[in-house]
């Protein structure tokens, strides 16, 4: 295998959830660059929209579809749309995420813990259930959920989010195991502070963003597209042999230790 066929998702199809902003756009362009077709999706019709768009305009192949991961229906529905615009799924990236809570766990209400949970963990397993059928049927694919470094290392006052992607972790290698004889990898990718509107808060506001920056051994935040690299690597036949794996790409911050402080 050639350095360039070990990356070449041509006649790929990629579905990334989350995928019109940030990590997941920059995600779903690579994939596009590497010559899949892509699904992006989100919540937003005008998102969507915007999204498939500007990766058409790249010449490449796109459907924006809604659909909140959330919903069993909308994803069973989101599935259906990207088997009928391009024949199946053979990438799924869970990437969409939420966390409504910031502060100490124990002023978390449990409508917090319900939304994290049902988002970021069990929406990951709506999407696979539905999704590893079509792969199976395509001969194997490959599944790369979003985790982050808060799911090995608590960060402050993000503990209910800590928690789930501490179970994305996990429900990786829970997967990896169980769908290995259908031929499908599934990995996980661990960011950590990355350069989005998620993390406006942090990189903002110059004091906090000096305070974030010093518990990173490399002294600044990632760009989306410092993650999509390592997704492509998972998403390419390069990784056929690797599964149940989580990439950390934090610059170093959970070597370094909990140093975070915001105070």
């Amino acid at each position: 295998m050639s350095s360039q066929s070990a990356f070449d998702l041509s006649n790929k199809v990629a579905l990334i959830t989350g995928g019109t902003r940030g990590i997941g756009l920059a995600i779903a362009e690579t994939f596009a660059a590497a010559g899949a077709k892509v699904v992006v999706a989100s919540r937003k019709q005008k998102n969507v929209d915007i999204a498939a768009a500007k990766i058409r305009n790249t010449g490449a192949e796109a459907l924006g579809v809604t659909a909140h991961t959330g919903s069993l229906e909308e994803v069973e529905a989101l599935m259906a749309r990207a088997v009928e615009a391009f024949g199946g799924v053979d990438i799924l990236v869970n990437n969409a995420a939420t966390n409504p809570h910031f502060g100490p766990m124990l002023t978390a209400e449990e409508s917090h813990w319900d939304k994290i949970l049902d988002v970021n963990v069990k929406g990951y397993f709506r999407m696979v259930k539905v999704c590893a059928p079509l792969m199976k049927n395509r001969g194997g694919g490959k599944i790369i959920n979003m985790a982050s470094i808060a799911g090995r290392l608590p960060l402050p006052g993000m503990g209910v989010y800590s928690v789930s992607k501490a179970a994305v972790i996990m429900l990786t290698e829970a997967l990896a195991v169980e769908l290995a004889p259908m031929n499908i990898q599934v990995n996980a990718i661990a960011p950590g502070l990355v350069k989005t509107r998620f993390s406006a808060a942090l990189w903002q506001n110059p004091q906090i963003y000096e305070a974030v920056t010093r518990a990173i051994p490399q002294h600044r935040m990632a760009e989306p597209s410092e993650i999509a690299g390592i997704a492509l690597y998972l998403a390419s036949p390069a990784s056929d042999f690797t599964t149940g794996t989580t990439v950390v790409v934090d610059g170093g911050q959970v070597l370094a230790g909990p140093s975070l402080n915001l105070k």
